[in-house]
């Protein structure tokens, strides 16, 4: 959370204030760089390519029939969903079991979905996205996989479930943003990885309104520093290779 914009940029600003008094440039440094961080991750024209940046190109539909398996990662929850009546995926949970159901039509190939109870509610990730995919896209979820907490456990767990069945190519479906990082560890895990990427940023036409900020813009920033963060701190803490 303190690593995390605006957290990180509020306490950058806090900072600076404290330090008026006895280290008037310091202060004065640290409160004009909370501004033009501010500023920066506020115009779309960066967050949206900051986010290019880190995106996987998309695969055909033949390279991925190549795969024998159709892996979703989950991402997070919709809480008590008023006119659900009780949780389901979040907006990204809904754009990944999306793309899911979509490849499984084309494909043909069998799908597990990962992903773990992190809100302690007695609902997992994979349990919300097996029942959407089942109920409302009427497509079969052939293992669920309910314990992982994070993209290092969504690779290792999922490799425990597929290897019973000798699956070791898979198809990953998760956000292109976030497919470095899920390649890496699904890879290290013992995995052969096809990347199914989706929801990629597509840029606007760059005008005057590239320049100004928005809340959208911010948003799409937080995206990026989460997963430089992500990516960072898995390089610090590597896993044990798996044999």
């Amino acid at each position: 959370a303190f690593l995390l914009p605006p957290l990180s940029l509020i306490v950058l600003g806090v900072a600076g204030v404290l330090f008026l008094k006895n280290h008037p440039v310091l202060g004065k440094f640290l409160i004009i760089s909370t501004f033009i961080f501010f500023y920066i991750l506020s115009i779309p024209i960066f967050a949206e390519r900051a986010l290019q940046a880190l995106e996987v190109p998309t695969r055909s539909n033949s390279e991925i029939n190549k795969a024998q398996a159709i892996v979703i990662l989950g991402s997070g929850t919709y809480i008590e969903a008023p006119e659900y009546g009780g949780h389901t995926v979040d907006q990204y949970g809904l754009e990944r079991v999306r793309y899911g159901a979509y490849l499984h039509r084309h494909t043909g190939k069998p799908i597990l979905v990962t992903g773990g109870d992190l809100l302690g509610i007695g609902s997992s990730e994979a349990e919300q996205m097996k029942s959407v995919l089942e109920n409302e896209f009427h497509v079969p979820v052939e293992w669920s996989e309910n314990n992982s907490r994070d993209t290092r456990e969504n690779a290792d767990n999922s490799f425990s479930v597929l290897r019973k069945s000798k699956i070791t190519h898979i198809a990953l479906v998760t956000h292109a943003w976030h497919m470095p990082r899920a390649i890496r560890e699904f890879e290290r895990a013992g995995f052969k990885v096809t990347p199914a990427s989706t929801a990629y940023v597509t840029q606007r036409n760059k005008n005057l309104f590239s320049f100004i900020p928005s809340a959208d813009a911010f948003s799409k920033s937080k995206l990026f520093v989460h997963e430089v963060i992500g990516i960072l701190w898995y390089w610090l803490t590597p896993a044990p290779d798996k044999p």
